[in-house]
């Protein structure tokens, strides 16, 4: 049956929980993706930048995706997940493949692998025409990661690549709310989905017609994301909302801090079992920089209580 198209809401990026001796910890993964699930997810944006997927090796990778897949499906939630790690168009649609053979609704493909930070748009175009050549009709999703360039998606091209009929998720990364209008207004009413990472810019690019949210502060507290999405079109919300949004643009700003270890240090806080362990490279945390993260755990319990929103952990 052909993907109609993804659902709507939020898509935490997922960390990936290694043991003591950096090995993937699927026992703790799991538990992980539960908690997304519970805790309000829509889908799920697996092996991704917080998955530290650059850091992973290929078994790794389909072993992580496979995984959640696994789980996702109980709950008829759809996965997303990354599959070009190479500026080798043939290389990434082999790729591609195996990771669309583990069951995930789209394969995600990173802007930056489309051509080298010199290259203009014609580069990237020609490459997702080889790319949509070799893997005929996979479902496909484009991610503005930041690393190691961000490369921002024009809208003219984000239409050209609905007209595709293959593409059905975008990962947003601009932070600029006219640019996210613009992209918006590029698939409107398509089965093509934008979903923003910025906090900043959550609320107004929801009231502009984004399909979702994909935040790294949905790895701290995923529920207050939730409640946004579930009350962004309540007119008597407006302005509580746009309160909340505040307030987690500035938690965003502890939160992002040595990040993605702060986010399994936050979410041991939370009852989670899973390590600190991290194999991509982070600032070492200072004794303000733990402090401030207590602060974090003691805010996110006061905006709970205020908003009167229930916690899984």
């Amino acid at each position: 049956m052909q993907l109609q198209s993804l659902s709507q809401g939020l898509w935490p990026v997922m960390l990936t929980p290694f043991s003591y001796n950096n090995k993937v910890d699927l026992k703790s993964l799991k538990e992980l993706t539960e908690f997304y699930i519970q805790s309000g997810a829509s889908g799920l944006f697996a092996n991704c930048l917080s998955s530290e997927m650059f850091q992973l090796t290929e078994s790794e990778r389909l072993q992580i995706v496979s995984t959640v897949v696994k789980i996702a499906s109980k709950y008829k939630l759809n996965v997303a997940a990354t599959g070009t790690f190479s500026t080798d168009m043939t290389e990434s649609a082999d790729f591609i493949k195996k990771v669309f053979d583990t069951g995930v609704a789209a394969v995600v493909i990173i802007s930056n692998q489309l051509g080298h930070i010199e290259d203009d748009e014609t580069v990237v175009k020609k490459n997702l025409e080889k790319l949509i050549k070799h893997t005929k009709n996979i479902p496909l999703g484009i991610y503005e990661c930041p690393y190691p360039y961000k490369r921002l998606v024009s809208p003219s091209l984000i239409k050209w690549m609905e007209q595709t009929q293959v593409f059905y998720y975008m990962k947003d990364t601009s932070c600029n709310p006219l640019a996210i209008e613009k992209k918006v207004a590029a698939i409107k009413g398509t089965r093509f989905s934008l979903y923003n990472a910025n906090t900043a810019t959550a609320l107004s690019s929801l009231e502009m017609g984004a399909s979702g949210l994909s935040p790294i502060g949905a790895n701290f507290y995923p529920e207050l994301y939730k409640y946004m999405l579930d009350n962004y079109r309540k007119k008597e919300k407006k302005e509580s909302l746009q309160k909340l949004n505040d307030r987690l643009n500035v938690m965003e700003g502890i939160a992002s801090k040595c990040y993605p270890y702060s986010a399994k240090l936050f979410l041991q806080s939370r009852k989670l079992n899973l390590t600190t362990q991290c194999r991509i490279q982070h600032e070492n945390m200072r004794t303000e920089d733990y402090i401030n993260l207590k602060s974090l755990e003691a805010m996110r319990c006061s905006v709970m209580e205020e908003f009167d929103i229930k916690s899984q952990k």
